[in-house]
């Protein structure tokens, strides 16, 4: 388990003290794969690299298991951060080494040379899905083969902690993914709990079990993906969780309602069942949804019939239905 307790970091510049974190409270329990998400600036690298001690708090206790890294000799430092592995966005692998030699560097820092490191090296080039690349330079490498390669090599520790900073961000969609597949996979194969740092809702939306909105260095909002999805407390987590809203028509429109999805079925079933079951049509004015793990999220914006009979009898309908909740929108003007 990890727990930051009131972590604050400052630093000081020519002009005056910068304050990155501010009081950061958070649990991460073991095997989550733990998604920190927030805009430029937010504090979040700064925040990983708290975690490890790369970066060493101003103040407040950061807890591995139940020991504070913060009160620790350097020699126990040193061993406590062989279980917490990182990778980062641009790869940071050594360019005069193989593949197979980047890997077991770390092994060779610990004392495990010679075949031994070799044989564990090549097992995690087959994990990483590189079995034929251990003779490999990074330069000959494409982008989401190095990122393969450093997960290797951040693995070679046998860690329980595995920290990723933006390590998705210089990739491209595809590779993106299977990155995250591979990721996830390592997640649920070997235990290891995953935390995420990203400004990328989709990556949380992809492989994150539980998320935390960070906001000009203070944590705004936490929760599992489908709280915070569902329902986003603060305007922080709303404009991450729905920065663009798709309008689909602008008009005046007396009878709007907002129809939140929490994790049900499709929403198009629901307009569609309206329709045929009630025999009401509604104008869909706007909506930003989403689907994570084959469970609808997001909100929905729908003008009722000018009817206040069909109005009624469409807005029974919705309220009827598992896992939907329904409020009047005042004042809508598209």
């Amino acid at each position: 388990m990890i727990e930051l307790k009131h972590i604050s970091k400052v630093f000081p510049t020519a002009d005056g003290d910068l304050q990155a974190l501010t009081d950061v409270t958070l649990t991460v329990n073991d095997g989550d794969v733990y998604g920190i998400v927030g805009m430029s600036g937010a504090g979040k690298s700064t925040l990983v690299r708290c975690i490890n001690l790369l970066e060493r708090p101003t103040s407040g206790q950061v807890l591995i298991d139940g020991a504070d890294l913060c009160a620790m000799g350097e020699k126990e430092l040193i061993r406590t951060r062989r279980s917490i592995s990182m990778i980062f966005q641009q790869f940071n692998l050594l360019m005069q080494r193989t593949c197979l030699k980047n890997i077991t560097f770390p092994m060779e820092i610990a004392g495990v040379r010679g075949e031994a490191a070799r044989k564990r090296a090549l097992e995690l080039l087959d994990v990483v899905g590189l079995p034929d690349k251990a003779d490999a330079y990074p330069a000959q490498l494409s982008g989401g083969q190095k990122q393969r390669v450093a997960i290797a090599r951040a693995l070679a520790s046998d860690p329980k902690v595995l920290l990723c900073d933006e390590a998705t961000s210089a990739l491209d969609p595809k590779t993106t993914r299977d990155i995250l597949r591979l990721i996830k996979d390592i997640n649920r194969r070997l235990g290891i709990t995953v935390v995420v740092i990203t400004h990328e809702m989709a990556v949380v939306e992809e492989i994150c079990t539980h998320v935390a909105i960070l906001d000009h260095g203070r944590v705004m909002e936490t929760g599992t993906v489908e709280e915070v999805f569902s329902n986003p407390k603060t305007e922080a987590g709303r404009r991450l969780v729905y920065p663009d809203r798709v309008v689909i028509d602008q008009f005046p429109a007396a009878n709007v309602v907002r129809i939140a999805f929490n994790g049900g079925s499709s929403y198009e079933p629901l307009i569609a069942s309206l329709a045929i079951d009630c025999g009401v049509k509604v104008n869909i004015l706007g909506a930003d949804t989403r689907n994570i793990d084959g469970k609808a999220f997001g909100t929905m914006l729908l003008g009722l019939p000018a009817d206040p009979a069909e109005a009624a009898k469409a807005a029974a309908y919705i309220k009827s239905q598992p896992d939907v909740t329904m409020e009047e929108v005042r004042d809508y003007h598209g």
